[in-house]
């Protein structure tokens, strides 16, 4: 009965109604929007980092953002290193990678380049690996400034076979292949010898890290510990690891979502506590009538709450459609630029926008229920 008379008071005032429900749709819509960005990416990383191969990564220190700038810092004498060392702990092989950012405003000119030995196959370190177009890097030619263009960055480049990617004024490399793999990591990057991008940066002899390949891929996380041991400079992660620092990541701007959406909805809540106010001062000859014959304060308090929460769910059921719509427009401008999907809209996450909203209506309701439920009757019945 009360859910029956809180939805004819909602009808009653359409407009006032319709523009409260849509505020707070914009609110939940934006929250939505906000965390299916963190599960859209959490995906991605979870796939790019599925298609990394190798057991070990080493850095030169701790594993953290600076590896993934374009200063090189691992010196490339540990892979002799390594290597002298390989039968005790049980390394296949060391491979040395160097990792190089080219930034621009434009995300067309903006580049990641990957420089690995020229006899590599890559398919020792990316899963599914496969040129589509083109060659692969000439094993023969290790000094040869020639590149294999992953498959997003040459459809966001407008770029193919034959065509010139200008890295700095002293090298330029020819395109000679389109690759993709797994993940969609190399997808977004470009693959170069090594010994070419080391000479047209300006460094021989460091590198980003070293991809070691075990014996026995389970031991992994007991060879790390050996090797940070004999080696406390360098920084060895697992594929756990890497994951980690990746969830980690995650997890701060997880917050800093939280807290822009937390603002809009608290927008919203201001929004659906004002409706109900007002909703109440203008209903007070009403509720006195209604108190007049026989209905207890507590009825009012449930009549008003009711109505609050209503109001709250229609908003969040249009907010979770906008959400939907929101998070397909940025996936279609993400996979045109990057080749990925950036924001998921789980069930979960569309359970939890429907809770907060819930809560929200909750919240914001409990002040005009109050003193719909205090209003006394001669005082209500005698208003005009």
């Amino acid at each position: 009965m009360i859910g029956a008379l809180a939805l004819t008071s909602l009808r009653r005032r359409p407009l006032r109604t319709f523009l409260t429900a849509l505020g707070i749709a914009v609110a939940v819509g934006s929250t939505v929007i906000f965390l299916s960005l963190g599960e859209g990416l959490r995906r991605a990383f979870a796939d790019g980092l599925g298609g990394l191969g190798p057991d070990l990564q080493v850095s030169f220190g701790p594993f953290d953002g600076t590896v993934f700038t374009a200063v090189p810092e691992l010196p490339l004498r540990y892979q002799e290193t390594l290597e002298a060392v390989a039968d005790r702990y049980g390394i296949t092989s060391v491979t040395p990678i160097l990792l190089y950012v080219r930034g621009s405003l434009a995300t067309a000119t903006a580049f990641v380049f990957y420089g690995l030995p020229a006899e590599l196959d890559p398919r020792r370190l990316y899963a599914e690996y496969r040129v589509l177009e083109g060659r692969g890097l000439d094993p023969e030619r290790p000094d040869a400034l020639e590149a294999v263009i992953g498959e997003q960055t040459a459809r966001r480049a407008g770029m193919g076979v034959g065509s010139t990617l200008r890295l700095n004024p002293r090298a330029s490399f020819e395109i000679v292949g389109i690759a993709t793999a797994a993940g969609g990591l190399l997808d977004n990057a470009i693959v170069v010898p090594l010994t070419a991008l080391q000479r047209a940066i300006g460094t021989t002899d460091r590198v980003s890290f070293l991809a070691l390949e075990l014996r026995q891929s389970d031991q992994a996380a007991r060879i790390a510990g050996e090797i940070s041991s004999a080696y406390p400079e360098l920084g060895v992660q697992t594929r756990g690891d890497i994951s980690s620092l990746f969830e980690r990541g995650m997890q701060i701007t997880d917050v800093v979502r939280l807290g822009i959406s937390g603002i809009a909805l608290i927008v919203g809540a201001i929004a659906v506590a004002n409706t109900m106010l007002m909703s109440v001062f203008e209903r007070t000859r009403e509720f006195g009538v209604i108190r007049a014959v026989g209905a207890r304060p507590r009825f009012l308090f449930g009549l008003v709450l009711v109505e609050a929460v209503l109001l709250s769910l229609v908003g969040a059921a249009a907010g979770v459609v906008f959400g939907y719509l929101g998070a397909w427009l940025v996936n279609l401008l993400a996979f045109d630029l990057l080749g990925l999907d950036i924001a998921a809209v789980t069930p979960r996450l569309v359970a939890f926008a429907v809770a907060v909203a819930a809560c929200m209506g909750l919240t914001a309701g409990l002040l005009p229920a109050a003193r719909a439920a205090r209003i006394p009757i001669a005082v209500a019945v005698a208003r005009e």
